[in-house]
């Protein structure tokens, strides 16, 4: 199902998360992950919800488990332009440059100014400061093929 390069970042993932070290993610374990990523305010349903996937204790081969049932049968190429369509609500196939900019710099997991250049600079834009988010999406998956 993995490569074993996945097997190992899925490790080091799960070793991260095991705050204890005991081998079982709990919902303290959860808890003080997020409390390191900044989040503090996560409420214990929620973290409930998230160990309710695992159908018992979450040990690495669950953990696994949960991640291949996460990725199997998705398309991460379809879930981007999924997301990108909500931006272009008359089925254009593009995005306006400047509100996409003010959107990665001001909304959720916000991009640093230096991100978002860097992201342009791959980033197929028309002539009227439109954004291919076709190709766009293509690129993050697929990568850019000037890179090569």
């Amino acid at each position: 199902m993995f490569e074993q390069s996945q097997i190992q970042e899925f490790k080091e993932a799960f070793s991260c998360i095991d705050q204890n070290r005991d081998g079982i993610i709990t919902k303290s374990d959860l808890k003080e992950t997020y409390s390191q990523l900044g989040k503090l305010n996560v409420k214990d349903e929620e973290l409930e919800e998230m160990l309710k996937e695992g159908k018992g204790p979450i040990n690495f081969t669950v953990f696994l488990s949960l991640f291949g049932e996460k990725l199997n049968g998705t398309d991460p190429e379809e879930s981007i332009l999924n997301a990108f369509k909500l931006f272009d609500p008359n089925g254009t196939g593009t995005v306006n440059k400047n509100e996409f900019k003010q959107l990665l710099l001001t909304q959720a997991d916000k991009f640093s100014p230096e991100e978002v250049e860097h992201m342009f600079a791959v980033t197929p834009i028309d002539v009227s400061g439109n954004i291919d988010y076709k190709s766009l999406c293509y690129i993050i998956t697929h990568g850019d093929e000037k890179e090569d």
